[in-house]
């Protein structure tokens, strides 16, 4: 059913809680992982020090990308880890079309009403205009 699952994270607390679920899926029916982390330039990101660029959030997405690919591994699941730069939820569905993704496992903070108009959701948006499932996974409130 699956040969493809995707795990965007952004390394927070919720997109953590989604990493057990898309292991679980992708080992369930030997599916490949995909970690997906979209370092946003849409947004300021890089700084200047001694004439070298050096992007932090592709060097945080690397950290979040290789601790997700050891758990998969340690679950004998395939996984791939890759951190892309541009629109998050535009470079999620580029990445659901080029690597033909069957399912999407994303974390959710679980704002509701205002909150989440105010602030947009990436998962919203991924939910919405996706091609393929998204299992969503709730952030646990501890």
């Amino acid at each position: 059913m699956y040969a493809n699952v995707l795990l965007p994270t952004d390394g927070s607390d919720a997109a953590a809680a989604a990493v057990p679920h898309a292991i679980e899926l992708a080992d369930r029916y030997g599916a490949r992982l995909h970690v997906l982390y979209v370092a946003d330039t849409t947004e300021y990101s890089t700084v200047t020090f001694e004439d070298d660029v050096v992007d932090p959030l592709t060097k945080q997405g690397e950290a979040v990308v290789d601790d997700a690919v050891e758990k998969a591994e340690e679950r004998t699941v395939e996984a791939v880890g890759v951190v892309q730069q541009g629109g998050a939820y535009e470079t999620i569905l580029e990445y659901v079309d080029d690597q033909d993704v069957d399912v999407i496992v994303m974390g959710t903070h679980g704002r509701r009403g205002l909150d989440r108009a105010l602030l947009g959701s990436v998962t919203e948006r991924v939910v919405r205009t996706a091609d393929v499932p998204v299992l969503t996974v709730r952030e646990n409130e501890e």
